[in-house]
C-alpha cells in the first residue's frame, strides 16, 4: 500500500521560510518522479514543483521560481520543498504526489499517488 505523508507545514510571517517533507512508503521511491502541488481556499489545485528520479532535473511554477527549492533523498524515501521568502499568497494546503514515469509533468492527472496535504499559512 502506497503512502505519502507530508509534514512541516505551519504558520509563518511574510518573508519567512518553511521546509516541507514528504515521506513515501510502499513504492520503489527511486523510480518515481515527485511533485508538489498546492490548493488555496476556493481555488483549484495547482502545480508548484517537480523533481526527476535521481533529482537531476527540476521544474518550478513561475510563481515560486527563485524562492522554492525541491529536492529528494532516495535513501530516505523523502522529497522536500524548501520555501523561502514566503508571501501571503503562498497560503494553501500543500500536497506531494508520485509519478511512475521518467518525465516530469505539471498536470494533476499525471500523478499516480497523493498525500493528504499539510497546511501552510503565511501572515502579512
Amino acid at each position: 500500500q502506497v503512502q505519502l505523508v507530508e509534514s512541516g507545514g505551519g504558520l509563518v510571517q511574510d518573508g519567512g521560510s518553511l521546509r516541507l517533507s514528504c515521506a513515501a512508503s510502499g513504492l520503489t521511491f527511486s523510480t518515481y518522479a515527485m511533485g508538489w502541488f498546492r490548493q488555496a481556499p476556493g481555488k483549484e489545485r495547482e502545480f508548484v514543483a517537480a523533481i526527476s528520479w535521481v533529482g537531476v532535473v527540476t521544474y518550478y511554477a513561475d510563481s515560486v521560481k527563485g524562492r522554492f527549492t525541491i529536492s529528494r533523498d532516495n535513501a530516505k524515501n523523502t522529497v522536500y520543498l524548501q520555501m523561502d521568502s514566503l508571501k501571503p499568497e503562498d497560503t494553501a494546503v500543500y500536497y506531494c504526489a508520485a509519478r511512475r514515469a521518467r518525465s516530469l509533468t505539471t498536470m494533476i492527472d499525471g500523478y499516480d499517488y497523493w498525500g493528504q496535504g499539510t497546511q501552510v499559512t503565511v501572515s502579512s
